[in-house]
């Protein structure tokens, strides 16, 4: 991290490979400060006109925090990788492209907020009959997004910049698909989605069971809804009951880490053996943490109420936030392994003792 700032003092404009974090930190502020969002689909109006569009993970922008932060990470471990770019000339076609894409992000935000953008994609959206109509926007506005980031790295490094970035633009790309799907195919209609759901619900429900609660696994069929398990829980700390979508059982942050963590592990110089262990300990850990998930809103529900404003916060923010942290420092608890055991392998035995005598000569 010192010579970073070492080389910045020096030679300024090496501040270039900044500029792609620095083309969305703007309009991610502009947006926290207009905070124009819908409520997220299945919360209501008045619930959510106290929250923050930044303070919900599911159908909000905490995510777009998550990927500054994955930008930031990319500088950071691949710096001098960063050190060439293709604006080597201050005029030219590709520097007025680069200061093109550098405003685009922040010209989409208002467009979207003051020229009428967002609600002409909610309308097309509602025209098609598409259920949440009104979160189409930001689905759209994570794709666009994506989209500019990558055309803004490719601009600046080529085809290197996009193998650079190619995980917070996937993880952009990801989220903004994922929320699309729910938007067109909510609750449990996505079939696909929905397969690992009833295996959660089991896990969930013999968890509650070894801690001596009553539970009854349920299926619920619906024209709107689609097929959903449903779960219900009695014991001391109370009653309670839930049909379980995709969603709800975080079958998207499993999705996330399987695209973020083989992007990660390809770059990996380790053997293929050694990434496969990453790997599926990993997707055991994330599927895992979803089992929680699940059992944890279920507790706050009993405690709280099925509809209590502490089920919608766990719901929307922090029962996300419990797999995108893992997800998030999984690779970094990688980094820190590979190194640990590479300083192991190139330790000196303690106890070696060094001799420039000639071990071929005779002893008087």
């Amino acid at each position: 991290m010192q010579n970073v700032f070492r080389s910045l003092k020096q030679e300024p404009h090496k501040l270039m490979p900044l500029m792609p974090l620095v083309a969305f930190i703007v309009p991610m502020v502009l947006l926290y400060v207009l905070n124009p969002m819908e409520p997220p689909s299945g919360i209501a109006p008045s619930v959510f006109d106290a929250r923050d569009s930044f303070e919900s993970m599911w159908k909000g922008r905490t995510f777009q925090l998550f990927f500054v932060w994955l930008i930031s990470l990319e500088l950071i471990l691949g710096w001098e990788s960063f050190k060439e770019n293709k604006l080597s000339k201050l005029f030219s076609a590709r520097t007025v492209l680069v200061a093109i894409m550098m405003v685009l992000p922040t010209l989409y935000v208002l467009a979207s907020y003051y020229f009428g953008l967002n609600d002409a994609i909610i309308n097309l959206s509602a025209s098609q009959s598409i259920k949440w109509a009104s979160s189409m926007p930001l689905s759209i506005e994570y794709l666009v997004f994506a989209a500019l980031f990558c055309a803004l790295a490719f601009l600046l490094f080529g085809k290197k910049g996009l193998f650079a970035f190619s995980i917070p633009a996937v993880f952009m790309v990801l989220v903004g698909a994922l929320y699309a799907i729910d938007n067109v195919y909510p609750y449990g209609q996505f079939t696909p989605f929905q397969l690992l759901v009833p295996t959660t619900a089991f896990l969930a429900a013999q968890i509650f069971n070894l801690m001596g609660y009553t539970t009854v696994l349920g299926n619920e069929q619906d024209l709107t809804f689609g097929t959903m398990p449903t779960l219900a829980v009695d014991g001391p700390a109370g009653y309670t009951k839930f049909a379980i979508a995709w969603p709800c059982a975080g079958i998207e942050s499993l999705l996330i880490f399987t695209v973020v963590i083989l992007l990660f592990l390809k770059r990996m110089p380790i053997s293929w053996k050694a990434k496969i262990g990453y790997f599926a300990v990993g997707a055991v850990v994330t599927y895992f943490i979803n089992v929680l998930r699940i059992v944890t809103i279920f507790m706050i529900g009993m405690q709280y109420g099925q509809t209590s404003i502490e089920v919608q916060d766990f719901h929307f923010y922090y029962g996300p936030l419990y797999s995108i942290t893992w997800i998030i420092a999984y690779p970094l608890l990688i980094f820190a392994i590979q190194s640990m055991w590479h300083r192991f392998r190139n330790r000196k035995p303690p106890n070696s003792i060094k001799t420039d005598a000639n071990p071929n000569l005779p002893i008087k």
